[in-house]
């Protein structure tokens, strides 16, 4: 069985990749991404109309006008964090607050790219955040600590259940922390993460071990996805489609 440091090192050496052989892949994954992160908030779009909703830039017959915006503004914040998650790049807080901004726009102008000033609850969960008070101060040591950690997938995987738990927002803390946690990943060279719909428990019972203390679940949870993504990725770029 390979590691995912051989993984790493196939992806790498596969590089620079031409945008041919990744231009049909990344536009489905990106499309699968954005369906998956907001099916696994609530949203009702399916698969086939989150891809019509982001191609043809139609709504679909009814849905809520909300889930409609919600594929839109993750779909432009995903292009933020890909143009900006350059090798070796560092999301800043201002960053973080920058894509939080684009995913709430014309959802809630008045909370987007801002910490939430009320308590908040997670729905489902027996975790309690922080007081809004604290939020500030908690985001700002976040970011002062994650440059400390070395490896890449536990800064990522450090960054990702911080933010849910302290839950700054209002709305939208999922989707900002998946973002956030993709962003250390494709800065590190390794695959971004989708967590499919059906693993939605077992991705939040994995975050709430971390809640609970236990952070090697979690990180063993974003593990074992990461090796499946390196996995879809490396078998359809060792294996490219024929040109017609």
């Amino acid at each position: 069985m390979q590691t995912l440091t051989t993984k790493h090192h196939r992806l790498t050496a596969l590089r620079p990749l031409s945008p041919e052989s990744v231009a049909s892949l990344a536009a489905a994954w990106d499309v699968r991404m954005v369906y998956e992160s907001n099916s696994i908030e609530g949203n009702s779009l399916t698969l086939r109309e989150t891809e019509i909703v982001l191609s043809k830039g139609v709504t679909v017959s009814g849905k809520p006008l909300k889930d409609h915006l919600e594929a839109v503004n993750l779909s432009k914040a995903w292009e933020q964090v890909k143009q900006l998650a350059q090798p070796n790049a560092s999301l800043t807080e201002t960053g973080l607050l920058d894509l939080h901004r684009t995913l709430l726009t014309g959802i809630d102008d008045k909370a987007n790219g801002s910490y939430r000033s009320y308590a908040v609850r997670v729905a489902g969960s027996n975790h309690v955040p922080p007081n809004a008070i604290k939020v500030p101060d908690l985001m700002t040591g976040l970011f002062a600590e994650i440059p400390t950690i070395s490896d890449p997938i536990e800064r990522a995987a450090k960054l990702h259940h911080e933010i849910a738990r302290i839950h700054p927002f209002t709305d939208g803390n999922g989707r900002t922390a998946r973002l956030a946690m993709n962003f250390v990943l494709l800065a590190a060279g390794y695959p971004p993460i989708s967590i499919p719909t059906d693993l939605r428990q077992a991705y939040y019972n994995a975050l709430e071990a971390a809640d609970s203390g236990d952070f090697q679940t979690w990180l063993n949870f974003l593990t074992e996805q990461l090796d499946q993504e390196f996995d879809h990725w490396l078998s359809a770029l060792d294996n490219p489609l024929p040109e017609n």
